[in-house]
């Protein structure tokens, strides 16, 4: 449940980098300037959350939008960024094998009130992502530092000549050029992601009302920032008023404007929201917003975990165990209750409770990484070949899995398979690109391997390539 994960800029290619934040996004209604914005996507990292039902969820909201796009879901990956503002935005992929990614930020699952509105963002992205954008950012970006560099160029001539003043003053018009280009581009591409986005939700018989109530909550906040000042305020998206003005014409206009979520969806939704206010909000902002008086399902969800941060885990197992009885074939409740276990130092405890999630979801990569790591985390030797069978089934779903590769290492370790460990040691330091220690572990492994067997291939593999790039790096 929940695993932090951090996508840091020295992994992601350089092309990435440069739109990673897209400039704001699909809101941020913010005043930037473009040369520290492109410098601000590449210094930081993204804190990614992993999460099997919040994946599960985004995915069954996103796919059917994908397949009237015309798009192959698998090529997509969404995100999910631990990030308390609302906002989603859309890039070309860092992890090879997938065209496109999707971020969504966590707030906007804590701050919207419907899945109808996260629909509708994610349809927005997918307007990006079919329109070719993503591609076409890059080329944009290019091509508007070119009158910001130019401007440095020659601010720095005059200042070295004495004139400072002056010199600052071509700096800025520099600047101030590029983001007007770049952004004359960029709001012509957020126009049409609405229109397609707007086209994805009917043809799969969907409201548009979502992406609309999004952008009324967001006409305010532009209010805010433009008042006051008689320019219009530049940013990467158009006036927020226009922007609505069209979309209520596209969302009158669908035979599905009225379209409502299903309860089923809603409860869904409700125990998102639960569970990351668990997770991420302060501990006594969680109980106030869900109180032991409120009795229901995604309240109990919200406190189970709540407890355990506080630590009181007493009070968790009670709220988990009633969760498992109330919804016995919820996978998710079953994995609060393991994960309680283990963080009580009591693997072996977690081990049921995870088995039973894996049970009733055995497609999820992320319950079975769980249960394995809680076999491990006993230290008996008895679990470490059922570990090891799990972890077999999670690297085939995720051969990126930096975690699961971890806990492959140990439980070869455990079962006195070095060679086996080293090469996980090897897979991981390579998923994470550290070059010379896979190298290192993969020559280790190669020596003790079979010749000519799958692993010792594999081991070759790891060495030639990680060798190239350590090579290239120095």
């Amino acid at each position: 449940m929940m695993r932090a994960q951090r996508i840091v800029n020295l992994h992601l290619p350089q092309r990435v980098l440069s739109i990673v934040c897209r400039l704001g996004g699909f809101l941020a209604p913010s005043v930037v300037v473009l040369l520290a914005t492109i410098h601000s996507a590449a210094a930081q990292s993204i804190d990614i959350i992993r999460d099997a039902e919040i994946e599960r969820v985004l995915r069954s909201y996103e796919d059917p939008i994908l397949g009237a796009a015309g798009i192959n879901p698998h090529t997509v990956k969404i995100y999910l960024v631990n990030d308390p503002e609302i906002n989603a935005f859309a890039t070309q992929s860092p992890v090879p094998g997938e065209a496109e990614s999707i971020f969504v930020n966590a707030g906007t699952f804590l701050e919207l009130k419907t899945p109808n509105q996260i629909i509708g963002i994610l349809a927005h992205e997918t307007g990006h992502i079919a329109g070719g954008h993503i591609v076409r950012d890059s080329s944009a970006i290019r091509k508007a530092t070119i009158p910001m560099l130019l401007g440095l160029a020659l601010g720095a001539a005059a200042m070295a000549l004495g004139g400072g003043e002056a010199g600052l003053g071509i700096m800025a018009l520099g600047q101030q050029a590029a983001q007007a280009q770049f952004f004359q581009f960029s709001r012509a591409q957020e126009g049409t992601a609405d229109q397609m986005g707007q086209k994805y939700l009917r043809l799969t018989h969907q409201s548009g009302r979502g992406m609309l109530e999004v952008f009324n909550k967001f006409a305010g906040m532009e209010a805010e920032i433009t008042y006051g000042h008689n320019e219009p305020l530049i940013t990467d998206h158009p006036l927020s008023r226009e922007r609505i003005d069209l979309l209520q014409q596209l969302v009158e206009s669908s035979p599905y404007k009225d379209v409502k979520d299903s309860p089923e969806t809603i409860h869904e939704f409700h125990l998102i929201q639960a569970k990351l206010a668990g997770f991420l909000n302060r501990v006594d902002t969680a109980l106030q917003r869900y109180p032991p008086s409120d009795t229901s399902e995604e309240a109990r969800y919200a406190r189970a975990i709540a407890y355990f941060r506080q630590p009181d885990m007493k009070s968790a197992l009670a709220e988990a165990n009633t969760l498992v009885k109330l919804d016995p074939k919820n996978p998710f409740f079953w994995e609060v209750l393991g994960q309680i276990y283990v963080e009580m130092s009591q693997p072996q405890n977690g081990i049921l409770p995870y088995q039973k999630s894996v049970d009733l979801a055995p497609d999820e990569p992320l319950l079975r990484l769980s249960l394995a790591a809680a076999q491990i985390a006993t230290g008996k030797p008895q679990f470490a070949k059922p570990a090891l069978d799990n972890l077999k089934i999670v690297l085939r779903q995720e051969n990126n899995n930096t975690f699961a590769w971890y806990e492959a290492a140990q439980a070869y370790s455990d079962t006195g398979n070095e060679p086996m460990a080293n090469l996980s040691t090897a897979e991981l330091d390579y998923t994470i690109g550290n070059f010379s220690a896979a190298a290192h572990f993969a020559t280790l492994a190669q020596h003790k391997l079979a010749a000519g067997s799958p692993d010792w291939q594999r081991a070759g593999d790891i060495l030639a390539i990680a060798s190239s790039n350590s090579d290239k790096r120095h």
